[in-house]
């Protein structure tokens, strides 16, 4: 039985699965990006949970990474705004996952250039989702 983290991760996933660009998850990056962009959702990291006692209860504030990037585009900077949108209306959509979390909010893409030997430079930005969720379980 997945773990509630993993299920929201996956929840996630499908999630940003429904946008034109192609979402990967975990994975590395292909050697080509195709045309309407690429989504890769690093699981990132839980951090230290609030504890609350009675009944035990551990609060995350998980923060997980979309890697959203494009390639081979005339004007890549407004392709990879439009894509780093596309991910926060698609969680601001459904910002519980399906009831799976009690909060779900993008923050501000990091823009990062990705050069490409022998090909187009790629434009990518990390775009930063908080999951905020709770469990009876750091294991659960």
């Amino acid at each position: 039985m997945p773990t509630t983290r993993e299920t929201i991760l996956t929840a996630l996933h499908a999630r940003l699965s429904m946008l034109p660009a192609t979402a990967l998850r975990g994975d590395v990056l292909p050697e080509r990006v195709p045309a309407a962009g690429l989504l890769i959702l690093r699981d990132g990291e839980p951090g230290e949970p609030e504890v609350t006692l009675s009944p035990l209860t551990y609060h995350y504030q998980h923060r997980a990474e979309i890697e959203a990037i494009v390639q081979g585009v005339h004007d890549r900077d407004a392709a990879l705004d439009i894509l780093c949108a596309s991910v926060g209306a698609v969680v601001a959509g459904e910002r519980t996952l399906g009831g799976l979390c009690e909060w779900s909010e993008t923050e501000a893409p990091q823009p990062v250039d990705l050069p490409v030997e022998g090909g187009p430079s790629l434009k990518a930005g990390i775009v930063g989702v908080v999951l905020h969720y709770s469990v009876a379980d750091p294991l659960l």
